[in-house]
């Protein structure tokens, strides 16, 4: 399982409110959500994002709240993988458990810039900086989150058990 896309990057401590604004939360729409992903952060991040696009963020990316519609935003707006320094434990459990790919890897984080184009394997954690021809070793993820993210999330997974 593979990865390729842009790079768009974000500091430290990006909360669940700054990925899905609470004002917006008046519905569980996975596409009205996507339509306002990041916009308090980056508003245009909705206009310039592309499937498979990539977010790499600092420390504790998706700190806050524990619902599910921020990692559902992000997926549903066209990205395929978070790459962060850390991860909020609840964000980084709601991730895997709707299909969104995350990984940690501190080494990556610095070493990747916004606009550069990245590719990930999944199999193996390594992740390519193809604009700058540098690769950094992720942990891959064990067989049966690698299969849960491939059902497109947790209930998927249960349902074709």
């Amino acid at each position: 399982m593979k990865a390729n896309g842009k790079v768009f990057k974000y500091g430290d401590n990006v909360d669940t409110d700054v990925i899905i604004p609470a004002r917006y939360l008046n519905t569980s729409d996975p596409k009205e959500l996507a339509a306002h992903c990041m916009e308090d952060i980056d508003g245009d991040f909705v206009k310039n994002v592309k499937d498979g696009d990539i977010i790499v963020a600092n420390k504790n990316f998706g700190c806050g709240s524990s619902r599910e519609h921020a990692p559902l935003s992000i997926k549903t707006a066209g990205v395929s993988c978070v790459i962060a320094s850390t991860f909020a434990r609840i964000f980084y459990r709601n991730a895997i458990n709707i299909g969104l790919p995350i990984l940690e890897c501190d080494e990556a984080v610095k070493g990747i810039d916004a606009g550069d184009q990245v590719e990930v394997d999944f199999d193996t954690g390594m992740i390519t900086n193809v604009t700058k021809g540098k690769s950094y070793q992720g942990e891959a993820f064990p067989g049966f989150m690698q299969d849960i993210i491939k059902a497109d999330g947790l209930i998927n997974y249960i349902k074709n058990q």
